[in-house]
């Protein structure tokens, strides 16, 4: 097992876990247009199913907003 940090929460999970089976298990809304950041830098949607995490990780979802006038 190992503890990821994931919007400041420590979770655990296992071990060669990648960004895209993360990003189902966490149940993220609308997967499709989710930017993550891993250890405050950005991975690349193509890159969501080849980037394992490791212990120690610290992750974040964010979710770019559009609007204004």
């Amino acid at each position: 097992m190992i503890t990821i940090t994931i919007a400041g929460e420590k979770k655990q999970y296992e071990e060669g876990i990648t960004i895209e089976k993360l990003v189902a298990a966490e149940k993220v809304e609308t997967p499709q247009y989710v930017t993550v950041s891993l250890n405050e830098s950005f991975v690349e949607h193509k890159d969501f199913a080849t980037t394992a995490l490791r212990d120690g990780d610290e992750v974040e979802f964010l979710y770019f907003m559009g609007g204004g006038r």
